[in-house]
């Protein structure tokens, strides 16, 4: 059985996104917290020549499901996405295995109190929220048996203060990368669970690394 951990942030964060190695059923879960997040916007870039000021515009209009960035076109640091939205992010698992994923949040569903009570009596009055995503191998490079995690942002932009290790069998089951997540293509999906006391969850979020700790990739219901 997995064991699983709550711990109570002390003060209200805007959590990210962990990537780790997976060992649930081993390993005791641990939890950390992140930065708040901030959005500032990038500055556009003048054209340089004719050829360039007639370039189509990155906002096409062709969708509402239009990805944040093709292959090899990174979103930016502070890009706001609707959850359905494909963003493609840079992937750091270990120092030696790094390339680049595509992330879609598929879906941000409200579970109930009771799924909690495997989490103790910590969790009591915590409401549960299951974001679920599809994870994508865009580079080609290997990076087998990776654990994602987005985290929650609540309503009005705060992070819950709370941190979660683990899943909750059947409604949010977290899934590591298979054997096979080697190959540019690759995909597989996965669930990261999160929970308040207060504002409705409304939106998720990855803060990964230098580029996205204080301007985050986000996607809202």
């Amino acid at each position: 059985m997995h064991k699983r951990r709550i711990v109570s942030a002390a003060a209200v964060v805007a959590l990210g996104l962990g990537l780790s190695a997976c060992s649930d059923d081993d390993g005791e879960p641990a939890a950390t917290d992140s930065p708040a997040a901030s959005a500032p916007a990038p500055s556009p870039s003048e054209p340089d020549s004719e050829a360039d000021s007639e370039s189509p515009a990155a906002d096409s209009g062709d969708g509402d499901d239009a990805p944040a960035g093709g292959e090899g076109d990174v979103a930016a640091p502070g890009t706001e996405l609707e959850v359905g939205d494909r963003a493609v992010l840079p992937f750091a698992y270990t120092s030696d295995k790094k390339g680049t994923i595509a992330v879609t949040v598929t879906a941000i569903e409200k579970g109930a109190e009771a799924d909690m009570a495997a989490f103790g009596d910590k969790a009591k009055g915590m409401t549960p929220y299951f974001i679920k995503m599809k994870v994508e191998n865009v580079g080609g490079t290997d990076l087998s048996y990776a654990s994602l995690k987005l985290d929650g942002v609540l309503e009005g932009g705060a992070g819950t203060g709370v941190v979660l290790i683990g899943d909750i069998p059947g409604k949010c089951d977290r899934e590591s990368a298979p054997r096979e997540f080697t190959t540019k293509g690759a995909s597989y999906e996965t669930c990261s669970l999160t929970a308040t006391k207060s504002a409705p969850v409304t939106a998720a979020q990855f803060d990964e690394g230098d580029t996205y700790s204080d301007s985050p990739v986000v996607w809202a219901n």
